[in-house]
């Protein structure tokens, strides 16, 4: 009577125990890149330490000097405002062109679309930053010819406080914009299309079906999109390097260039860490609180 119900209890044991050499790559990989790096950050934040010389514990001293820190400040709110252009602006060109192209364009015509939006996804964020630093040069740059040719004067592109970080932010949408188009258009394929029918009998315009059938049932999709899209945005340093260099000024540096500088330009490895811990804050933040604003609610 007891043999049977042991034989079971042993038969899950050694499924677990399979489940785990299973994930135990993954485990230790995470372990070693992630968990193991947020550690030593955190505990760098809290020492003096030029990567030559031994750590020497300093307290909260990174921390006051980053809060009283101009460029920690400007950095910042540059972040927050390419954070806020490109993120709304990259999502919802995403999920135009999907419901167009799945709407209007389910043909070859469609598929080229989609390929050509997507070709800048796989380029190189360096590459991009170097090729689009030289088509938006001020003499002889491509786009500044074209407006020539329409009688526009030239325009200082990544030479203005302003004009260099919208740049930035304009290209930083059009490198990502195709991996969100990808993300929604399954989306939309994915919704059934007896819902649209059903809407067509009770007479629902095209606009109502959007807002009222495929925009609640994008909603997980969207809320993936905007938290993706939000920590590439906090995580932006390869095209802000190659375009302006944090220039012209300080219009354009970002939390992560201010880390990078502080680390490898001033071999302040324990404040560049309390930088980098100040960016996993906010980032947690933000997603709780976007996950708080966009959550499915059934």
């Amino acid at each position: 009577m007891t043999s049977r119900p042991a034989r079971k209890y042993g038969m899950k044991a050694s499924e677990a125990g399979t489940g785990l050499l299973y994930i135990l790559p993954s485990f230790v990989l995470l372990l070693i890149f992630h968990v193991i790096p947020i550690a030593m950050t955190l505990f760098y934040s809290f020492t003096k330490y030029n990567a030559v010389q031994s750590a020497s514990f300093i307290g909260l001293a990174n921390y006051r000097r980053l809060f009283s820190d101009s460029n920690v400040a400007t950095s910042f709110f540059n972040t927050i405002l390419y954070t806020v252009i490109t993120v709304p602006l990259q999502t919802m060109l995403a999920l135009l062109f999907a419901e167009l192209l799945a709407k209007k364009s389910r043909n070859r015509w469609g598929g080229i679309v989609r390929s050509s939006l997507f070709i800048p996804v796989i380029c190189s964020m360096v590459m991009v930053g170097i090729i689009w630093r030289i088509l938006l040069a001020t003499d002889g740059g491509f786009v500044n010819t074209v407006l020539g040719v329409f009688g526009i004067s030239q325009v200082n592109w990544l030479g203005g406080r302003w004009s260099s970080l919208m740049a930035v932010c304009m290209i930083g949408v059009w490198k990502n914009v195709g991996y969100f188009l990808v993300i929604f258009y399954a989306g939309v394929m994915d919704i059934p299309s007896s819902l649209y029918e059903a809407a067509k009998v009770d007479g629902a315009s095209g606009t109502q079906q959007f807002f009222k059938i495929t925009l609640p049932m994008l909603r997980p999709i969207t809320y993936l999109a905007v938290t993706l899209g939000t920590i590439w945005s906090f995580q932006v340093f390869d095209l802000v390097y190659t375009m302006t260099g944090g220039g012209p000024g300080r219009s354009t540096i970002t939390l992560v260039y201010t880390i990078y500088t502080s680390a490898f330009k001033e071999y302040n490895m324990g404040y560049s860490s309390a930088v980098s811990i100040l960016m996993l804050v906010i980032i947690l933040l933000v997603s709780a609180v976007q996950k708080a604003l966009l959550r499915d609610k059934g």
